[in-house]
């Protein structure tokens, strides 16, 4: 059944400063009909910096969605997209480091809550204690400057001595030099800039978000056909194709409905119905 889109021809404003409408605006703008606008001295640091001088205003969602309020206030529109990025230890792969991109979708006028996700373990996500420049550009080549951001700090905690726009090689060995050269001071830190303007490898994974947004505006609710009919759980124990025994494969998805609450569970089929023997804890223990 074709459905009329809620969003063609609607303004949409994208709450950044940091670049983000690059790789938002040609997806949206293609796959929604919507026309693309940024805000005008929207400053995205009041919800949280990754170098911890503004502590992020709640979770990663509650960020996202603070950010696309405001940017509809401040341009008069009722329609937004933010984004929001959080880096650390993979959930569920030991010592390697990932990023979560979460892009949302707010829509004012029907009260439309939309998510999209991206996980990945392609990140540069990095930070080092030097004491002396050569160090400092050996950190910053491992990490990709100048095409990647670095950060130069006085301290890996303190809100001060924070220089966040060194472009160059020059540019990075002098600050350093400078900062070593001050009065009881034997080491700098250095940490790589994670914000999506000089970040291309996030800037990469918040594409990926965005595409994965789109999937769920596609996803219509059976009852009340609105957008973001959304997986929220998985259950799991597809039978082994030997034993018969459930196994940790997925069986079944649990679907909702953010806008009339409607639940549906719908059978996994992408795995067949039954589970290689790999996947089961009695015949491959």
């Amino acid at each position: 059944m074709q459905h009329t889109s809620p969003f063609k021809g609607r303004k949409l404003v994208v709450a950044t400063m940091h670049g983000k409408e690059r790789v938002i605006a040609p997806l949206l703008e293609e796959h929604l009909g919507v026309k693309v606008v940024v805000p005008q001295d929207f400053d995205s640091d009041r919800f949280g910096t990754f170098t911890r001088e503004v502590k992020r205003a709640g979770n990663q969602l509650e960020a996202a969605r603070a950010k696309a309020r405001v940017a509809m206030e401040n341009t008069g529109t009722d329609l937004a997209v933010a984004s929001e990025g959080s880096f650390g230890a993979h959930p569920s792969l030991p010592f390697i480091d990932s990023n979560l991109e979460l892009v949302l979708l707010l829509d004012a006028l029907h009260g439309y809550e939309i998510r999209g996700h991206h996980r990945t373990t392609e990140t540069n996500l990095d930070e080092c204690v030097v004491t002396n420049v050569e160090e400092a550009r050996a950190f910053a080549r491992k990490i990709g400057f100048p095409e990647h951001g670095i950060i130069v700090r006085t301290g890996k905690r303190w809100p001060w001595g924070i220089h966040k726009e060194i472009r160059t090689e020059e540019a990075l060995v002098a600050q350093v030099d400078r900062m070593l050269k001050r009065p009881f001071v034997k080491r700098v830190f250095l940490e790589t800039d994670m914000r999506a303007h000089k970040n291309p490898t996030r800037m990469r994974a918040i594409e990926k978000a965005t595409e994965d947004l789109l999937q769920h505006v596609n996803a219509r609710c059976s009852r009340c056909h609105a957008p973001g009919f959304h997986v929220t759980n998985i259950e799991r124990g597809l039978p082994c194709a030997v034993c018969a025994l459930p196994t940790d494969m997925p069986l079944y998805e649990m679907y909702q409905c953010d806008t009339c609450g409607h639940t549906e569970k719908t059978q996994v089929t992408q795995y067949g119905n039954v589970a290689d023997p790999k996947y089961c804890g009695r015949c491959n223990p």
